[in-house]
C-alpha cells in the first residue's frame, strides 16, 4: 500500500515537472518527486517483525534478524542533498526574477 502511495507521489512530481511552466511550481514538483522516491526506498527497507540494528544488553547477539540500515542511510543522505538542491534552485529563481521580472518560462522565452 505504501509503495503505491510513494510511486503515485513520484509520478505526480514528474507530471508537475513536465507540465508546469512556472519555476516555483517546478521546484515544488521536484520536492514532491523526491519525497515519493524517499518514501519508496524507505518502504523497500522495512521488514515486519524485524528490529533496529543496534546491539545492546537486551539483544547482544548479532545473529538476530535486523532491518537493513542501508536504505535508511541513503534516504537521510538524499534528504540532505534535496535541501541543498532546493536552496540552489530557489537562489536561481530569485536571480531569474530579478533579471526578467517574472518566473513563467513561457514569458521569459518570449523576452529573449
Amino acid at each position: 500500500m505504501m509503495e503505491l502511495l510513494s510511486l503515485s507521489l513520484l509520478f505526480l512530481g514528474i507530471y508537475g515537472l513536465v507540465t508546469k511552466h512556472h519555476i516555483l511550481k517546478m521546484i515544488v514538483s521536484l520536492n514532491v518527486m523526491e519525497t515519493g522516491l524517499n518514501l519508496f526506498i524507505t518502504t523497500l527497507g522495512y521488514q515486519e517483525g524485524q528490529i533496529a540494528p543496534i546491539l545492546s544488553s537486551q539483544f547482544p547477539s548479532s545473529a538476530l534478524n535486523f532491518v537493513d540500515p542501508l536504505p535508511q542511510s541513503l534516504v537521510l543522505t538524499s534528504i540532505v542533498i534535496g535541501v541543498g538542491t532546493t536552496a540552489v534552485a530557489l537562489a536561481y529563481a530569485i536571480k531569474i526574477f530579478k533579471d526578467h521580472g517574472c518566473l513563467d518560462l513561457e514569458k521569459i522565452e518570449g523576452r529573449l
